[in-house]
């Protein structure tokens, strides 16, 4: 049987109660989605507006409003600290004070900060903003990680069968942020890709970094630069399972692995995919999507310091209430 992905992300999160900061309360989707979440329990949700206005909506809603924990958006003495907060980390780029004042008002910004400063543990928004500003938001105020200079992105696609990766559940990465990622890039997309996996399905990732080649069927520069990826990635983390490059075939069915490259220590059971370029990547995961009938979630940020997710404008609630679930496994770690 397929595995019940956010089943298992929800009981995983459970007893964390980690803080998770849904930012656009304007959108009444977050606020239906907040009051599921209060049922549900898996986190605790904190919103961003008006504690009144809010509570009395989440009271409509059907949700807890004593329970409800709201960052008030005009606080005043708040809003300073964060001007001060992020005029210190953008003044090297030509920000003025007063321009910081103004940009903290903006959701996204206030919530971004809220994050960096640990009054919440990760944030979701973009079920009213375009996805550039949502990341605009997250590197600005939040980063990324130490050991990881490139923001990506991820896809978690769960197949209506179990044939591959875990019950059915692989990562595909990077399907949505980064066009033409250098072989730097791709290693840390590369290790954001398995920390994902393993956020996700508290499991070990199986990875192969994708070509039209396997194991130097062709010399082609493209071919070499994967295979220079998954020795990179390797030297840092030896303990991870990773191989390339491979064609897809060879790193998904047992059957042709032991025949293209039988030494692989992938063995035709990879759990996490990671393609060459952004082209190959949205292309690959959407033609799984389309004909395999597979659920596609994401884009999911990762290699971000603490954890922003954005959401489509398009969303539904479940939408929102996924992503609370995500990103309270990204925040656990």
């Amino acid at each position: 049987m397929p595995v019940d992905l956010f089943r298992t992300i929800k009981d995983h999160v459970r007893q964390d109660r980690k803080r998770i900061l849904l930012a656009e309360t304007h959108d009444p989707r977050v606020v239906k989605a907040a009051a599921r979440i209060q049922k549900e329990d898996f986190c605790q949700v904190v919103l961003l507006g008006r504690p009144d206005e809010l509570k009395r909506r989440i009271a409509e809603e059907g949700g807890d409003a004593d329970a409800l924990e709201v960052i008030d958006s005009g606080d005043q003495d708040r809003l300073a600290a964060f001007a001060d907060v992020y005029y210190d980390l953008r003044k090297h780029k030509g920000i003025h004070a007063d321009q910081a004042r103004q940009i903290v008002t903006d959701p996204l910004f206030m919530g971004a900060l809220c994050v960096r400063e640990g009054l919440v543990d990760g944030m979701v928004a973009g079920s009213a903003s375009p996805t550039p500003h949502v990341i605009r938001a997250a590197l600005h105020c939040v980063g990324t990680r130490a050991d990881c200079k490139t923001l990506s992105s991820c896809f978690v696609m769960v197949l209506p069968t179990d044939d591959f990766g875990l019950g059915g559940i692989l990562v595909f990465a990077d399907c949505g942020v980064v066009p033409m990622p250098t072989k730097y890039q791709l290693v840390d997309i590369t290790r954001s890709a398995a920390a994902s996996w393993r956020q996700f399905t508290q499991t070990e990732p199986v990875v192969a970094l994708l070509s039209f080649s396997t194991k130097g069927s062709s010399d082609s520069e493209e071919a070499a630069k994967m295979a220079e990826v998954a020795r990179r990635a390797s030297e840092i983390d030896p303990h991870l399972v990773i191989d390339g490059e491979l064609q897809v075939d060879a790193a998904l069915v047992p059957e042709v692995a032991r025949t293209k490259c039988p030494d692989s220590p992938v063995r035709g059971r990879a759990n996490v995919l990671i393609f060459p370029d952004l082209q190959a990547g949205n292309i690959g995961y959407k033609l799984v999507q389309r004909l395999a009938h597979t659920e596609a979630v994401g884009p999911i940020l990762q290699g971000l310091a603490k954890p922003v997710n954005d959401l489509s404008r398009g969303c539904n609630v479940e939408d929102v209430v996924n992503a609370a679930a995500i990103t309270a496994a990204q925040a656990i770690g």
